[in-house]
């Protein structure tokens, strides 16, 4: 999870960057951002990273930071790679299970079948995958 949160931060600084400079700076003409909450980016920040992290899970069943752990998520009915729907459920109930002091996330402690509260709403689970030669 610490590798792919430094993958997004770097996302969302290069994203806010060129927003700034491309509304703020060239079709507002404003010298600097203005302070307070921007819905706009906000949205636009969400998105990204939604798309970000349904494009791995969909693909390979990988994000970055799950390749150098060999860690690989994959449906739980199916075996396969997330669709967009369980790509976008796990997304979702991500957010209050890690925002929620982590609760979501240290459910594995509490469920019989080591799932967080993603895992379960998404119907997907997380595997290691073995070595080569094991």
């Amino acid at each position: 999870m610490f590798y792919d949160t430094m993958l997004v931060l770097a996302m969302v600084m290069v994203i806010s960057g060129l927003y700034h400079a491309i509304v703020h700076n060239w079709l507002l003409g404003l010298e600097s951002a203005p302070t307070g909450f921007n819905p706009l980016l906000s949205t636009i920040l969400l998105f990204v990273m939604f798309f970000f992290f349904a494009h791995f899970w969909g693909k390979n069943g990988q994000t970055l930071g799950m390749q150098a752990w060999r860690l690989r998520v994959r449906s739980t009915k199916t075996g396969r790679n997330l669709t967009l729907i369980q790509s976008l459920l796990r997304f979702i109930v991500a957010i209050p299970a890690l925002g929620l002091a982590g609760l979501g996330v240290f459910w594995i402690v509490i469920d019989k079948k080591k799932r967080t509260w993603y895992d379960r709403y998404s119907e997907s689970e997380v595997v290691l995958i073995p070595k080569k030669g094991d």
